[in-house]
């Protein structure tokens, strides 16, 4: 074959080429000093779209093996971000279709792309109420989930971090699952059995970083501070670049599984430190002779993840109806347990609360796959039907100084005591110029000041115009980004995610008043404040308390209503919850203020 294909070539150069054949082909209309005739524009164009696409082929292969793709990645998300060229006043009545495109082009570009991108994603996401209705709608659908990688990528990880396979003689377990438990964007979890002396069973969890996902992290975090740079200088002229050194710092913990061991077990120690919860929460024990930066190793945990709805009303008694229904939920397993909705939201919002104004350490991803409910660790306890509240995946946290814990328990009060001035002094010192739509952000309810200006007649403009508007009310909001604290960011998801949980059980709680108490009573106890202080800050604390009688009071007659519409017969809106309330009039602020439609359920966790 081979001798076959060098007299074809000869052949045909002979016969194209030779200056001595009767017939020679014609390649060019002209000759060069040397006789010779050059080869023909095509052949030129071909030869170089060979060599490019030979080339292009290479790097694309040498990107996937080498790289985990991560060139090709950025690539598109370069190519992604084309939206100002198209909004412009000429284009308004195409702003719409715009919309929809771009929603569309960005939630495939994040899911394509997975790993650090559907973090990102869903860090946008969570701010995004005020961006146009299609992108918020993509949004709400982006989760943490992703196939799981083969289990010989988890041996091959295992083997280079351990030197042993994962299960075995002379593996690290006794018994190691091969089909992964749960698996998201950058690791996924198997369940395990450790090799012990006594020969008792003690299964745990093992959280295995995705390969891929480390050799990817510097491009992703390099395209998300390239397109947050173009956010801002070209696109929308708004400044969120400066958050983008704080963000990707802390993502990039998140891929240090050593360190999200230390912080589990610092989350543990605070929480056996605070006596209303030791006993309500629980934080899984981490091996750390079994955890590495890409491996980490805890205590399996059986119970009802809090997002699993069904089940916890029937675990936690709360669906009497259930109980006696013969489809099989995971709440199955356990005995009933008391309390209902209301004891886990209660749990779950002092927790927080707690490491909000009290620990400054505060856990940034409370979505209901991070959260278990389980019968009590003591089984003379959990026979009782006591409770216990499990939090998992400790990745991604952020430390909160002093100062700025005090600030925001002094911004809570303020706002829950209808006291503007203290409002305007604390958005002052943090460089936000609109306090109004800081206090209602911060609270989730609109608060309006008396003295604003009256706001733009949104009904009138087109989507161009409404467009425009929106951005300079934007800009007003952040006046000096230097002083603005960066915290401020997790801080606002933490809240919104558990403003979320609370909703989606019927709000069983008072969120708000609770909340508030935290943060008046951590203002109240502060180890830095002298005797006269002290006691100057109890007693306004307790007239904080008695302020809060009223909150309680609308919480309640809201609950009422809620109980009235389950038993005999509901009314449009007459069964809805206090966060539900909430979020009804968050969407009217946000119509009236921004111009912007809110979907239903946009604050979910």
């Amino acid at each position: 074959m081979s001798s076959l294909v060098r007299f074809s070539w000869r052949r045909l150069t002979s016969t194209t080429l030779s200056p001595r054949l009767a017939h020679p082909v014609r390649t060019s209309s002209y000759s060069t000093a040397s006789g010779t005739r050059p080869a023909s524009r095509t052949y030129r164009y071909s030869r170089r779209a060979a060599f490019i696409a030979v080339g292009a082929g290479l790097a694309y292969g040498l990107d996937r093996e080498l790289n985990a793709s991560a060139i090709g990645r950025n690539l598109r998300t370069l190519w992604t971000v084309n939206y100002k060229l198209n909004f412009t006043p000429e284009k308004a009545d195409q702003i719409p279709a715009l919309q929809e495109r771009v929603a569309e082009r960005v939630y495939d570009l994040l899911t394509s792309n997975g790993g650090l991108y559907i973090k990102i994603g869903q860090a946008i996401g969570n701010n995004a109420a005020l961006l146009p209705k299609p992108l918020q709608e993509k949004f709400g659908k982006l989760f943490d989930d992703a196939p799981q990688v083969p289990y010989s990528v988890v041996d091959s990880v295992f083997r280079k971090e351990f030197g042993r396979a994962p299960a075995g003689p002379d593996g690290v377990f006794e018994v190691f699952e091969e089909q992964a438990a749960a698996s998201a964007s950058i690791a996924q979890v198997h369940r395990a059995k450790l090799k012990t002396a006594d020969g008792s069973e003690q299964w745990v969890a093992v959280k295995v970083q995705k390969p891929d996902v480390g050799k990817q992290v510097e491009w992703d975090l390099g395209a998300f501070r390239a397109v947050m740079w173009v956010y801002e200088n070209y696109l929308f002229d708004l400044p969120v670049y400066f958050v983008v050194d704080f963000i990707t710092d802390h993502l990039r913990r998140e891929l240090d599984f050593e360190l999200e061991a230390e912080n589990a077990r610092a989350t543990a120690a605070f929480v056996a430190a605070e006596p209303r919860l030791a006993d309500r929460v629980y934080i899984p024990r981490v091996y750390p002779e079994l955890s590495t930066k890409k491996i980490m190793t805890a205590e399996w945990i059986d119970g009802v993840r809090l997002s699993d709805k069904r089940g916890i009303a029937r675990l936690m008694g709360d669906d009497p109806a259930s109980a006696s229904s013969t489809d099989p939920l995971a709440a199955d397993r356990f005995p009933p347990l008391r309390g209902g909705a209301k004891w886990v939201m209660q749990t779950m919002i002092d927790l927080f609360s707690a490491q909000i104004f009290d620990w400054g350490w505060v856990h940034c991803d409370p979505h209901p796959g991070n959260v278990i409910v389980r019968p009590h660790a003591d089984p003379r306890r959990a026979a009782c039907g006591v409770a216990q509240l499990v939090l998992l995946d400790h990745g991604l946290y952020v430390r909160l100084p002093r100062e700025f814990q005090q600030q925001y328990a002094r911004l809570w009060k303020a706002l829950l005591t209808v006291d503007f001035a203290a409002v305007s002094a604390v958005a002052g010192e943090w460089g936000i110029g609109a306090p109004d739509l800081f206090a209602s952000a911060t609270l989730m309810r609109p608060i309006r000041f008396a003295e604003q200006a009256p706001l733009p007649d949104f009904e009138r403009m087109n989507d161009y115009e409404r467009g425009v508007a929106m951005k300079e009310k934007l800009k007003s909001f952040l006046t000096d980004t230097d002083r603005m604290p960066k915290q401020l960011i997790f801080v606002g998801r933490n809240m919104r995610i558990v403003q979320g949980n609370n909703q989606t059980f019927g709000s069983p709680v008072n969120r708000i008043r609770i909340t508030g108490y935290w943060a008046s009573r951590s203002l109240a106890t502060s180890p830095s404040l002298g005797l006269a202080e002290r006691a100057r800050e109890l007693g306004r604390h307790i007239v904080f308390l008695a302020i809060m009688f009223s909150l309680d009071t609308v919480f309640w007659a809201t609950r009422v209503r809620q109980w009235f519409a389950a038993r005999f017969g509901r009314l449009r809106g007459a069964g809805d919850g206090f966060e539900d309330e909430l979020e009804r009039t968050m969407r009217d602020f946000a119509k009236s203020n921004f111009g912007v439609d809110i979907p239903e359920n946009v604050f979910d966790g």
